[in-house]
């Protein structure tokens, strides 16, 4: 562990800063999937070809579960800056990948063949960048700020999308025409995350270790963690309402703007850039709350808040043609997702000990956002072609209500954390 303040704190900046390049190149396949749909699939609906990107997407959140295992493995075996740098080399892979790969016109079914083992890698290097920074995050903390300070791998994951809009919000209004970004200016946001993941991949290496594990104790293996079966359905369990809910009012809510509330592309990436900024803003205050009052009632908060207001939300916001009221309402949901997003990292590192912590915490993680999280687009685009909508807003609502049961039966981790065993 670092001796000081400053190591700590550059520590956790180091990580955080990975975590946020990271991000977003996962994010910019979402925030510029309405430019390259056509490019990737055959002329058609373009709630369809939607559909085929989302699907993509959706591939690329089911390996998460084998990213968080393998890299979970090695973080708890090899250390947690090892596996930090070999995750953001494999992002800087697919982000290549798809920056450089010819469309359907010139490769025809190889383009999206090739789109789909991009989104597998990337997959496989979110899979395992979760669990490992939230558990770095967590052990460089000290433990009256540790909400606080594992907060901030939100802040970065969402900086993460907030870099991904803003690299759009400057192509749209400033460098491309729209046919531009249609052909082939969506390239170059894959382009630049290539380049800075491959930055940040240096960066890491200079990282310190944040535990010195024991040798005596057998580390990163299922078997190790099945130990814990109580842990684990806790951390999936717990993820599934707010990984829904997350991914249903920033990644999908871009789309949802365009196609049902009826916005410009433009005006929908200027109101989810908005709205992600004041998201942001929130995770330290949330997270340092809970270090005064505990991480249960914040939770509590969100699945009883979540439950009721889901579905109001969303139907007040599918006839809305107003900017600021559009604005408004999605704001009021991200307050009420800060109660999970800002500590979710840290209730589950507080879990688990040291030697399955980056497993414990990754690998059950990706199990429920891949079932849950990956899938919510891909849903919610489904029930709109089948012309049932408002169904995926009952779906959605049903999911934190599930979550709302685990808060109420759990501990809270703040009081009972594995961290200090």
């Amino acid at each position: 562990m670092p001796q000081t303040p400053t190591h700590r704190i550059w520590s956790i900046i180091g990580g955080s800063l990975g975590n946020l390049v990271e991000w977003y190149d996962w994010y910019v396949y979402s925030a510029f999937s309405l430019y390259f749909a056509g490019s990737f699939f055959p002329k058609g609906n373009e709630v369809v070809q939607l559909l085929n990107t989302a699907g993509i997407f959706a591939i690329g959140f089911l390996m998460r579960p084998i990213g968080g295992w393998v890299m979970g493995t090695y973080a708890d075996r090899k250390g947690r800056k090892a596996a930090l740098t070999l995750s953001v080399l494999l992002m800087s892979i697919g982000s290549l990948a798809i920056a450089i790969v010819p469309g359907y016109k010139q490769i025809g079914i190889a383009a999206p063949i090739i789109l789909v083992i991009a989104r597998i890698v990337q997959g496989l290097s979110v899979g395992g960048e979760y669990g490992t920074s939230a558990t770095y995050l967590s052990e460089m903390a000290v433990k009256h700020r540790r909400g606080f300070y594992s907060s901030f791998q939100y802040v970065t994951l969402i900086m993460g999308q907030l870099l991904a809009l803003g690299v759009l919000i400057l192509l749209q209004k400033l460098f491309l025409t729209e046919q531009q970004l249609h052909q082939w200016g969506w390239r170059i946001p894959f382009a630049i995350g290539a380049f800075l993941a491959i930055t940040v991949m240096y960066l890491r290496r200079s990282l310190q270790e944040s535990v010195t594990l024991d040798n005596k104790k057998e580390r990163g293996s299922v078997n190790t963690l099945m130990q814990h079966p109580k842990a684990v359905l806790t951390v999936i369990g717990l993820t599934i309402g707010g990984t829904v809910a997350f991914y249903t009012y920033t990644t999908y809510m871009q789309k949802f703007l365009v196609t049902t509330s009826g916005f410009s592309k433009s005006v929908a990436t200027l109101i989810s850039s908005l709205t992600l900024i004041g998201f942001m803003l929130l995770q330290p205050l949330f997270g340092l709350l809970s270090d005064k009052i505990g991480r249960k009632p914040l939770l509590i908060a969100f699945g009883i808040l979540g439950t009721l207001s889901t579905v109001p939300i969303m139907m007040t916001l599918s006839h809305t043609d107003e900017q600021w009221a559009a604005f408004g309402l999605i704001m009021v949901a991200l307050i009420i997702v800060s109660g999970y997003t800002s500590i979710n990292a840290v209730v589950k590192a507080e879990l688990f000990p040291a030697h399955i912590r980056a497993l414990g915490v990754g690998f059950p993680y990706a199990i429920a956002v891949s079932l849950f999280g990956g899938t919510a687009e891909y849903i919610a685009l489904s029930f709109k072609n089948a012309g049932h909508e408002a169904w995926f807003y009952y779906y959605v609502t049903v999911c934190i209500a599930i979550s709302l049961v685990i808060y109420a039966f759990m501990g809270d981790t703040k009081k009972y954390s594995k961290m200090e065993d």
